[in-house]
């Protein structure tokens, strides 16, 4: 008897001028991997920014910084068109002969599977693809990710990939494989209910640091600057007994402390899931350390949410701010400057310390000035939290997108390198960092 295909997931390389591992794991990826091991296929996963690596100097205590840490760095050739940034650009992750080394460790795949997340990472996965092409050439390749699914034209012109999937990958996924493999089992799974997916396969990873978690798909709302209802146009979400259930699996199978909420719309309708599902968690007894990097919506924070976000164990908590100034906030309709100065006295009455709780504000947008952004510093300093600069990435298929075209000093529709947020690309052609550094300057002070 035939047995079932066998899949290589990989975790490609991160071409950039600056990554740290802020609780960044492919989830996408690693859904995908349960999936196909739930519908019958073999499973292996490499991953290229492999913090554990056994031949990294570079390890980490993981609970040092809640799980997080640094790469192994090695600086590369910048892409063309930014060797003028007056920036080191490196590879972030584990050494490529270290790479050849554990694929010819495996058996020989029926297909690879590589993502790819920031637009402007792409290099990091075209090197990878390289590499795996060069020790299984026979080996169908597929890549996915946000990347493949906002710029799939330029996937499909440059990655070397055999074939390019766009959107959710689950069920397109087990499509395109039964058509490489001819593999197929009934489903395992609703595509439409997330009560029904497996847990992410974290398990393939050398060392389980942390646990990111997606208890909901989507977002309701749709501002400017953002890509979710592109990546995914409909808001679902897991019942709380699930998230609960799958929050307890990682701590009691992997010891897992520190915890991930990476949903795009974490707090809305609070009452129907994350209340009840931080009140069952509080009921449990346990103890939990979590974080919200991708940001919750300030609106929905009230006394009730925020005492029970404090009782559950959130330590870390990024408030979706954007911009204090409220009287031009026509990119996005999240927030009214009485509901931000509210929500932060939520917090501090349920006693959130200044540096547990961090308000992004974006900075590069098209047409934004440095005194508008110090503006936004100094009123978020004010109101007893800290400022977080998030730097602005053009994404393409927003609605933001052409006026970023606009105001760059880039070609971003020729390139997707170009839309690097490192570089603030949407700033005018006499930008220089000195600007960046007074605005760094001005978060620390005081």
């Amino acid at each position: 008897m035939k047995s079932s295909p066998h899949i290589l997931l990989v975790n490609p390389w991160i071409h950039d001028f600056a990554a740290y591992d802020f609780w960044a794991k492919p989830l996408g990826l690693l859904i995908v991997g349960a999936i196909l091991r739930l519908q019958g296929f073999r499973v292996a996963y490499l991953d290229c920014q492999d913090r554990f690596h056994p031949k990294s100097k570079n390890i980490q205590n993981p609970l040092d910084r809640g799980g997080r840490g640094p790469y192994l760095k090695t600086p590369i050739p910048p892409p063309k068109g930014l060797e003028s940034t007056g920036r080191t650009y490196s590879r972030y992750g584990i050494l490529p002969d270290w790479l050849a080394e554990d694929l010819k460790k495996l058996p020989p795949p029926d297909a690879i599977l590589v993502t790819c997340l920031m637009t402007y990472w792409y290099p990091g996965a075209f090197e990878t693809i390289r590499v795996v092409r060069e020790i299984f050439p026979k080996a169908p390749i597929v890549l996915g990710g946000i990347y493949a699914t906002l710029c799939p034209e330029h996937a499909k012109a440059h990655s070397g990939a055999d074939y390019v999937v766009t959107g959710p990958g689950e069920t397109a996924v087990l499509e395109l494989l039964e058509t490489i493999t001819g593999f197929r089992t009934p489903p395992a799974f609703d595509p439409e209910d997330l009560n029904s997916h497996p847990y992410p396969a974290l398990d393939l990873q050398r060392k389980t640091a942390y646990a990111p978690l997606l208890t909901s798909r989507g977002c309701p709302y749709s501002c400017d600057y953002c890509a979710s209802k592109i990546l995914q146009p409909r808001f679902h979400r897991m019942s709380p007994d699930r998230v609960v259930t799958e929050i307890f699996h990682w701590q009691d199978s992997f010891g897992v402390k520190d915890f991930a909420f990476y949903d795009d719309a974490l707090l809305v309708d609070a009452e129907n899931h994350i209340i009840p599902t931080f009140e069952k968690l509080i009921a449990s007894n346990r103890t939990f350390s979590f974080h919200t990097p991708n940001a919750v919506h300030i609106r929905a924070i009230t006394p009730k949410i925020a005492g029970l976000m404090r009782a559950v164990g959130v330590k870390t908590l990024r408030l979706g701010l954007e911009t204090s100034d409220f009287s031009r906030r026509e990119m996005d309709r999240k927030v009214e400057e009485a509901e931000f100065v509210q929500a932060v006295s939520y917090l501090k009455e349920a006693g959130f310390q200044k540096d547990q709780v961090g308000a992004y504000l974006l900075a590069g947008l098209p047409g934004q000035t440095e005194e508008s952004i110090a503006r936004s510093i100094r009123t978020v300093k004010q109101s007893g939290i800290t400022p977080i600069l998030a730097y602005y990435t053009p994404i393409p298929g927003t609605k933001m997108w052409e006026a970023a075209v606009a105001a760059s000093r880039y070609d971003l529709a020729a390139d997707p390198v170009f839309t690097n947020n490192a570089i603030l690309p949407c700033q005018t052609a006499d930008f220089d960092w000195e600007t960046l550094a007074r605005l760094k300057r001005l978060v620390k002070s005081g």
